[in-house]
């Protein structure tokens, strides 16, 4: 392409500052450098980690910054030692990278990579700890090593799925964060047995996605468990069977889930990010086995807690991050599910709008009608 090499002005949604408006910008996005590659951005959805960032609440927070984690696009050009992709190809940037090579990568038990970490979770690029972005030579920080609400974006190379060209980019966005992270909590984290009794804390896109793994690990009842009572009907497309308002119960949530299921469920997981609801979700587990999965993020500075004695009488207490898939060699994968209509993704969206719509993207993510919004990043 004309632009190889050269510095590419384009618009993107910079946050100045902690819960102000985004504001669409032209700035300017550099070259990759060795082991980068420089992304054109089709299409990105909003995640509620997006929306925590930009509250000021999360400590790695840095602004001004370039918010976005999930999205789709095609790569522009590649710097210096990039094989695995080239100008043309389809990706997905993915904030957990994979470099194959380091400690995590190599230990077959974890899909964490360390490799870019210490530059990533500082807004920066690896190679020369500095920012690709800029505004009239003002750095703008990267955010999750993505950085999608641009319309041209550079990434690491270990942070970027090549997926087939024929899927539609204005729906295989979402895999690059939600969807993934509720199916890979259930079939890599939990690996939830057909018959299980599975409880969902939170209805969301991340919950529903876990209800859609339940339902195909065969799950004999799927509880969706959530103070919006207007998100049940929703839920039974994804596979919840039968659902619970805390609010309709005097009693702790957990002894109502207790008393449902003879003694606790199988597995349970918090899709929310509370801390008092993470105990309830252990809690509800059954005696001698119950499994509960920590999927929601926190806020900072919070810590968990439940009596010893809920784990030395059997249950576990688990977390995933980005569902315990690995990036560059699943997410193609989970493409091609999605390609022979194995899993859902369309259903998840909601609304459609483009760039310049930002804001009024972050405003409908707080409303409990909409699950995934996606933007058309060109128009």
């Amino acid at each position: 392409m004309a632009t190889q090499g050269q510095v590419i002005t384009c618009r993107a949604a910079v946050a100045w500052e902690a819960n102000k408006p985004l504001v669409i910008e032209e700035v300017q996005v550099a070259p990759p450098q060795a082991g980068e590659v420089r992304v054109k951005i089709l299409f990105t959805a909003l995640c509620h980690t997006d929306a925590y960032t930009w509250s000021g609440k999360d400590p790695e927070g840095l602004f001004p910054c370039i918010l976005g984690h999930e999205a789709a696009g095609i790569v522009e050009s590649v710097g210096e030692g990039v094989t695995e992709v080239q100008p043309g190809d389809h990706v997905i940037p993915c904030y957990q990278a994979e470099c194959r090579e380091c400690k995590f990568c190599k230990s077959g038990k974890t899909n964490l990579c360390g490799k870019v970490r210490t530059a990533t979770g500082v807004g920066v690029m690896m190679n020369d700890r500095k920012s690709r972005f800029s505004i009239n030579g003002k750095p703008i920080y990267h955010f999750m090593g993505t950085s999608t609400f641009s319309q041209y974006t550079v990434v690491h190379d270990v942070s970027v799925a090549k997926i087939d060209p024929k899927a539609p980019l204005e729906k295989v966005c979402l895999l690059g964060c939600g969807v993934p992270t509720g199916l890979g909590a259930v079939w890599n984290t939990a690996k939830v047995e057909a018959g299980s009794i599975v409880a969902i804390f939170g209805l969301g896109t991340v919950g529903l996605a876990v209800a859609e793994g339940a339902k195909a690990a065969s799950a004999s009842r799927i509880i969706g468990i959530d103070i919006d009572s207007s998100k049940f009907d929703r839920a039974k497309d994804f596979g919840v069977t039968e659902f619970v308002n805390p609010k309709d119960h005097d009693k702790p949530i957990q002894q109502v889930l207790i008393d449902l299921t003879d003694g606790g469920v199988d597995y349970s997981f918090e899709c929310i990010g509370n801390v008092s609801v993470m105990r309830a979700a252990l809690e509800c587990c059954h005696k001698g086995w119950g499994t509960s999965v920590i999927v929601g993020v926190a806020a900072s500075g919070q810590e968990i807690s439940t009596r010893p004695f809920q784990l030395v009488t059997g249950r576990v207490w688990k977390g995933t991050a980005f569902g315990g898939f690995k990036s560059r060699s699943q997410v193609p994968l989970l493409v091609d599910k999605y390609m022979k209509k194995e899993i859902k993704v369309d259903e998840y969206i909601t609304h459609n709008l483009t760039l310049p719509e930002m804001n009024k993207a972050f405003d409908l993510l707080h409303e409990g009608s909409c699950l995934r919004c996606v933007l058309d990043m060109q128009v």
